[in-house]
């Protein structure tokens, strides 16, 4: 695969960016049912997991945004499916996350020499350290969409920093594992295609897997 060539991972990047918008949908609802308070924290791992995975595809902050955008479509979607307005709480905040996710992954693997992110502790201490600024600008999201960050009971005080440590320990782990993804993703992208039709797979397979993620969010909320 050549990283200089976006097109060679931009179907890497857009397969990611799906799954992820996925999992936000699902994971999503199943840790609000049984871990409501922490949910966005262990969500904040699971965003930066595939942030990590894109990183290594693309190795450009273009690879990031773009998945924090696709993902922000899946929101939207939802927003449709649940007639609820793009600036709810359960809308426009986390695309509001997102992005801080992103910015703060994408400002601090910028900065990281490159020796130290190849290896799992410097990739540990990547995520944990991207998890903690993106807890902190959170809460700065009542002036984006004039829909103030949850707050922990009878307090003022975010949720998003009365529960950082829970972001930061999540993302330990889901941040190496993300590079790790990526490093399997890219070893089977760069094969070579054996037949014509394997070849033609490569083109149809990001559409595919945009359209079928945004399907099964549809019989999620509509089931």
């Amino acid at each position: 695969m050549d990283r200089s060539n976006p097109k060679s991972c931009l179907g890497l990047v857009i397969v990611l960016g799906s799954v992820w918008g996925l999992s936000e949908a699902g994971l999503g609802m199943g840790l609000r049912s049984c871990a409501a308070f922490v949910s966005g924290s262990i969500m904040t791992g699971v965003a930066l997991f595939f942030m990590a995975a894109g990183w290594f595809v693309s190795r450009r902050a273009w690879g990031v945004l773009l998945m924090a955008f696709i993902a922000s479509v899946f929101k939207l979607f939802d927003a449709l499916l649940l007639s609820l307005p793009i600036k709810h709480g359960a809308i426009g905040n986390p695309i509001f996350a997102f992005f801080m996710e992103a910015a703060a992954f994408v400002l601090l693997v910028s900065i990281v020499k490159d020796k130290l992110a190849e290896k799992p502790a410097g990739q540990a201490l990547l995520g944990g350290i991207a998890a903690g600024l993106a807890a902190n600008l959170f809460p700065l999201v009542k002036y984006a969409t004039g829909v103030p960050a949850c707050v922990v009971s009878g307090t003022g005080y975010p949720l998003s920093l009365f529960y950082i440590y829970v972001a930061a320990l999540v993302s330990l782990v889901t941040v190496p594992l993300g590079f790790l993804a990526g490093a399997r993703m890219e070893s089977l992208a760069s094969r070579p295609a054996k037949s014509r039709a394997r070849e033609k797979l490569k083109f149809v397979l990001a559409p595919a897997a945009f359209i079928l993620c945004l399907a099964i969010v549809a019989l999620l909320r509509l089931s």
